[in-house]
This record gives structure tokens, C-alpha cells and sequence, in this order.
């Protein structure tokens, strides 16, 4: 029986979270736990996982990192947790269901044949929510089919997806120390790195819903930086050659250790780059 691990980051999805776990855990996926990654809530998001990770210890499974600090941050932590252990796939998906939790068996069934699955908007049979509105369709379109896409000669069609399945044999492959990018280009980042790599990823064709409660938290900084972080990974990843396999150690780290880790990485390409980190 293969395992895999559902990461969900979250920031303030009380209504949303207990609802996700449920449709969840209600496929009967063998093998199957979440991991809710909480950036410092103030609604009461972090309290609820950890009340649904004491009844079912076997899982779920919370990391609280001390302060919000975007979805690089919670998906770093969330793989090098995962890398620690002995995990077959990882699974990435958002907690408003705008990734709807009925795609995920077919996310896997994909998974079988494939490092990466990525669940698109953009191929064939794929669609976005119809209460989008026309301004926010050409905006996502342009982001994924044009902008990043012709910038970074991506195969991949929707690379700013952040409902994927990765084979953690193929995620220990990738250097997550110099992964540097937050919000939609941390996704692109990822993904240009996998075909840097020259992993298989397949696309299947998804729904992408409007989320069901609360307010999106993507907002114009986020896609200003997507838009100059292509550039900026361009350039960086010009020389790129294959990272060493990342270890495995036998004990896992704690979440706050891993947290610290990455702020550490933070600080220096803050340095570098003459910049703060950037957050959502």
C-alpha cells in the first residue's frame, strides 16, 4: 500500500478546514493522511486542526509555523516533513475547494506513471469556475498560457497550479533550499525546475472552482512578483544542474526546526538579493 500525504496549507480557513478533512478522509483512500500546514491564524484554524489531529492521530497531522509567512514557507516545511518520513506521494491542494477533494483519486491513478501530475485548468476537458468574470479568466490566461509559459518555454500549460502530486522520490531530487519564490511563482518555480529535471508530468483535466467561504488572500503584490520572479528564475536557473538527492534521515525534524531552517535560507537570499523575503 502506497502512502500519501495531503498538504494543506492554511491561514484563516476555520469554516473551510473540518469540511476539506471530512470529504477527504470520506474517498477511503488507503494509505491516505493530511498534514494541515497553519502560517498563524486568528481564526481559530490552528485549534481546530489540532482538535482534528487528537481524534484522528493516524491522520492528520498539524505543523504551526510561528508567523504567516506566504506558501513557499508552508510547502517547504511540508516537503522536507514528508521527505523525513516514509512517504510514496504528496499531494498539494488549497483548502477553499477550489480544488475540489473528488479529483485526487484521479490525481493519483496519474501519479502511477508519472513524477509529477499537475490537476489543470488549461488542457482539454479542463474549466474554470463560470463566476469568475471575464477580467479574471484573461488574467489567469495570460499568467499560464502566455506570460510564463513563453518567458520559460514551459510545457506544462497551467503552471501556476497548485493542485499537484508529486512522487517524493522524485521531490528529493530538487534542491528546496534554493527554491526562492512565494504565492503563484513559487508554483511556476516548481514546475520549470521539474522540467529542468526532465521529470514526466502529466496534466489532468479539473474544475477549478470559486472558493466556497471567506475571502481570497491573493492580492497585487502577489502578481507582481509573479510577473518579475519569471524573469528572476529565468536568469538564476540559466547553468542549472541536478541538485544531490536529498537525505532522509531517520528522526523526524520538529516544525519548529524546520521552520528556523528556512527562515535562515530566507535571510540569506534576503541578503543576497537585497530584499526582504517576500510574503502573501
Amino acid at each position: 500500500m502506497q502512502k500519501t500525504v495531503v498538504v494543506i496549507p492554511t491561514y484563516n480557513e476555520a469554516r473551510n478546514l473540518p469540511i476539506m478533512a471530512a470529504e477527504l478522509w470520506a474517498l477511503q483512500i488507503p494509505g491516505l493522511s493530511l498534514l494541515v500546514v497553519d502560517g498563524g491564524s486568528t481564526d481559530g484554524t490552528d485549534q481546530i486542526a489540532d482538535e482534528l489531529a487528537e481524534r484522528r492521530p493516524d491522520e492528520l497531522t498539524v505543523l504551526h509555523l510561528s508567523a504567516r509567512g506566504g506558501l513557499r514557507r508552508a510547502y517547504l516545511a511540508a516537503f522536507k516533513w514528508t521527505l523525513a518520513r516514509d512517504v510514496d506521494r504528496v499531494v498539494q491542494m488549497d483548502c477553499d475547494f477550489s480544488h475540489a477533494p473528488r479529483f485526487v483519486p484521479q490525481l493519483l491513478e496519474a501519479s502511477r506513471d508519472a513524477d509529477l501530475v499537475v490537476g489543470s485548468r488549461y488542457v482539454t476537458g479542463g474549466k474554470l469556475d463560470s463566476r469568475m468574470g471575464t477580467a479574471r479568466y484573461l488574467q489567469s490566461w495570460w499568467a499560464n498560457e502566455v506570460y510564463a509559459r513563453l518567458i520559460l518555454n514551459l510545457r506544462v500549460q497551467d503552471v501556476t497550479s497548485s493542485f499537484r502530486c508529486w512522487q517524493t522520490e522524485a521531490l528529493s531530487r530538487i534542491d528546496l533550499d534554493a527554491i526562492n519564490s512565494n504565492g503563484y511563482s513559487f508554483q511556476i518555480e516548481m514546475a520549470y525546475v521539474a522540467e529542468k529535471l526532465s521529470y514526466k508530468i502529466v496534466e489532468i483535466p479539473i474544475h477549478h472552482e470559486e472558493r466556497r467561504v471567506g475571502r481570497s488572500k491573493l492580492n497585487l503584490s502577489a502578481k507582481m512578483e509573479a510577473a518579475w520572479r519569471t524573469w528572476e528564475i529565468l536568469w538564476r536557473y540559466r547553468n542549472y544542474t541536478e541538485a544531490p538527492i536529498n537525505s532522509r534521515p531517520a528522526g523526524a525534524a520538529h516544525p519548529t526546526d524546520l521552520a528556523s531552517r528556512i527562515d535562515a535560507v530566507d535571510q540569506a537570499n534576503g541578503a543576497l538579493n537585497g530584499h526582504e523575503p517576500p510574503s502573501d
